[in-house]
């Protein structure tokens, strides 16, 4: 866009360089020189480098003066904000937005909330944060224009997720989740700032479903897998009841072609089913390590070998006992079964066991009973053999996830109604799972055939983050988690979901994943150096306090409207959770009090997900992650923009200065030990490591994160391998 009169420039200058630490003359001499808004973005961009972080701000008000003219333009106003109720008009007209928002707001409490928008808030996007959420996130027509604004991307979400809200209440809500959004003291997930308000109302970000060993049900998982990846969902998938390669069928011996086949099936699913064309579909594999296909399993990703056994995209992940690592740790033998025979032999499924302690339980016991039977087929591996595959395949590709089903399952809040058999496409999810069961099929009229099926538990991930980085500072944790928790319960009943298993199990829980992002951020601004006890301590601290003010308030709207249907004998109910957390003091002895009086809304509650791009709109480090470098370039599909650690400066630079790849690793697992304590579901914690790892730093890495308590792991990042961010989970 051309700029045109002298003054103008001037002025657009001025207000973009305001409180600034910027070369203003500098800048003005070349607007006078370019006359022109993109032009103006490329200089300031390139004036970025450590020392001068600041000008992404500028480059950030520039691209929004001209984000500001393309509105109005395509609305038919004036510059900038214009008439909110008329906006919402038009995009219903044009089947952008849901006509909900104008039914369930009258005119007037439209216009009382577009007084509450604060354009001034624009001005905390850096300039990769706002171009992030106007090219991808703002509202626009079928031709790709844009009409909404950033503060109205706020206000919309804060309208659709409260629209059910008690009258009485409602606009006093609305107006809370405006003021957490708008301030970028959270976020939330992907789908939902995608969605929210608009005609695809699909809210949630990951699902996990559980497929049993018949062929209906491998068919029913795929069909059902292609719709929520159409409709915009990361999907985790356990296969580790299909029996193995060689097993039997109705009684024929080596018949079965195992897992591999209707893995790479899953592959061609995610490739071909995708969302509008925008990206493919992702979805994650998970596979027991004492399951007779584990070995091929394992080389799915790697880029040699015989492609007839490669599925390159998808991801893997593989569910670990504490036993198996026992036996890594003191190089004894592992023993791999097919599935299929255990359940026909010993007269039970192998998966559904675990150890109920560290170093005693059922899963080992039962493990054991199998490894002795004389009737059945096992092959037997150092387990180290298999440790080495999982490492060479995470160097090579950074997967398989890791997914430790002892420790997930010994503090599952839900044990009485359901197992946990592995996680979601991103690691932080972990609720119970179980396969869909058909019943029947049967003609109930000349034309009409019903097939009738008992659902199982469909995990659904519905994910919200909070800014610590601007959250914690500005002191808001007891105002913002409130309003979040209330926001992401609301979700649950929102949402339009394609498969009625996800929407029993939705209800069933109404599980929700409360997380974090900013942690680098919020350590810099305190002064707190990563590789040190205090980064530990401060961890433990804090995620307490969170997840304190996150059960408080969820029993809060449990009082108000009722508690999650499988609340009877879950930890909440029992207090068991606060006893195995070891939650002492008079304020958690009266929280599990009222607990056990008023329920709990939430059947899970807290997970940290991975938010590279929310992060980046709120102006913040992702998740839990340290930071690349001070000063980087962020590169996408469709960009490449400098970027600088937020709030970067002589004071903040000491902290920020290791790269995420020279920082040890110990210290990271020891952070997310302390946090791990207080997080019901698990965090999506990756590894940083050079591409000259030694196979055994590894390994004792592995062995640590284990040893600490960790329930899954994600990407092992090395520097030699470009591992796909995950965007489903981003909240």
């Amino acid at each position: 866009m051309v700029l045109t009169a002298t003054d103008q420039i001037a002025e657009l200058v001025e207000d973009a360089t305001e409180g600034l630490n910027v070369d203003k003359g500098a800048f003005l001499e070349k607007a006078y020189e370019v006359k022109s808004h993109d032009s103006l973005i490329k200089f300031a961009l390139e004036q970025m480098d450590e020392a001068a972080p600041d000008w992404t701000f500028a480059a950030g008000r520039i691209y929004l003066a001209q984000l500001y003219k393309e509105a109005a333009t395509n609305r038919g106003e004036d510059n900038g904000y214009g008439d909110f109720h008329h906006l919402l008009v038009t995009l219903t007209e044009k089947g952008i937005y849901t006509d909900l928002l104008l039914q369930k707001y009258s005119k007037d409490e439209i216009e009382w909330l577009a007084d509450v928008v604060e354009p001034q808030r624009d001005r905390l996007f850096n300039y990769l944060g706002l171009y992030t959420l106007a090219s991808r996130y703002l509202a626009r027509d079928h031709d790709k224009n844009v009409y909404e604004l950033p503060q109205e991307r706020w206000m919309v979400i804060a309208m659709y997720l409260m629209q059910d809200e008690e009258p009485a209440r409602r606009i006093e809500l609305v107006t809370e989740a405006y003021w957490a959004l708008s301030n970028l003291y959270m976020t939330v997930a992907t789908p939902t700032l995608t969605n929210a308000g608009k005609t695809h109302g699909q809210l949630s970000s990951c699902f996990i479903d559980t497929v049993d060993d018949s062929l209906q049900s491998i068919y029913d998982s795929n069909t059902d897998i292609a719709k929520l990846s159409k409709n915009g969902g990361g999907i985790g998938v356990y296969m580790g009841k299909i029996r193995s390669r060689g097993s039997s069928i109705k009684g024929f011996k080596n018949m079965s072609s195992g897992v591999v086949p209707w893995i790479k099936q899953l592959n061609n699913t995610a490739v071909n089913v995708d969302q509008l064309g925008t990206r493919k579909g992702a979805i994650a594999i998970y596979l027991d390590v004492w399951h007779q296909d584990i070995e091929a399993f394992l080389d799915l990703k790697l880029n040699n070998g015989d492609d007839r056994m490669r599925a390159h995209d998808i991801f893997t992940g593989v569910c670990l006992p504490d036993y198996f690592m026992e036996q890594v740790e003191k190089r004894g033998d592992w023993h791999l079964f097919d599935p299929h025979e255990v359940r026909q032999v010993m007269g039970y499924s192998l998966e559904d066991f675990y150890d109920e302690e560290t170093g005693a339980g059922s899963f080992r016991d039962r493990y054991l009973e199998c490894t002795a039977s004389p009737l059945l087929t096992k092959k037997t591996v150092p387990a180290i053999e298999i440790m080495k595959r999982i490492m060479k395949s995470q160097l090579e590709s950074g997967t398989p996830f890791m997914f430790y089903r002892d420790e997930v399952n010994r503090h599952n809040t839900n044990p009485q109604a359901g197992m946990i058999y592995c996680s979601n496409l991103c690691t932080e999810i972990t609720q119970n799972q179980s396969p869909t069961e058909f019943l029947e099929e049967y003609v109930e009229a000349e034309d009409t055939i019903v097939q009738k099926y008992k659902s199982g538990d469909y995990v659904v991930c519905n994910l919200s983050s909070i800014n610590l980085g601007r959250a914690v500072p500005d002191d808001v944790l007891e105002k913002l988690i409130p309003i979040q928790v209330r926001m992401l319960d609301n979700v649950i009943d929102i949402n339009t979901l394609p498969i009625k298993q996800t929407r029993l199990t939705n209800r069933k829980y109404r599980a929700i994943g409360l997380g974090t992002f900013g942690w680098h951020h919020l350590l810099a601004k305190k002064g707190i150096h990563w590789e040190t006890d205090d980064a530990v301590a401060y961890a433990d601290q804090l995620y307490e306090k969170i997840a304190y003010l996150s059960i408080r308030e969820s029993m809060e709207l449990s009082r108000e409207k009722g508690s999650y249907p499988a609340f009877a004998g879950s930890k909440w109910a029992s207090g068991s959770y606060f006893s195995e957390k070891n939650y002492t003091g008079a304020a958690w002895d009266e929280l599990k009090a009222e607990v056990a009086t008023y329920g709990i809304r939430n059947g899970y509650l807290m997970a940290v997900a991975p938010n590279s791009s929310t992060s980046m709109i709120a102006g913040s480090t992702a998740s839990i992650d340290p930071v690349f470098k001070p000063f980087y370039f962020e590169e996408k599909k469709d960009f490449k923009i400098a970027a600088a650690a937020p709030e970067l400066d002589h004071q903040t630079y000491d902290i920020y200065r290791k790269s995420a790849y020279i920082l040890d690793q110990r210290w990271s697992i020891r952070q997310n030990a302390a946090r791990q304590k207080h997080i019901d579901q698990s965090i999506s914690f990756n590894f940083y490591v050079p591409n000259t790892i030694k196979a055994s730093v590894l390994l004792d890495l592995h062995l640590l994160a284990w040893k600490e308590g960790l329930k899954t792991t994600y990407y092992v990042r090395s520097t030699s391998n470009d591992v796909e961010e995950c965007v489903w989970c981003e909240s």
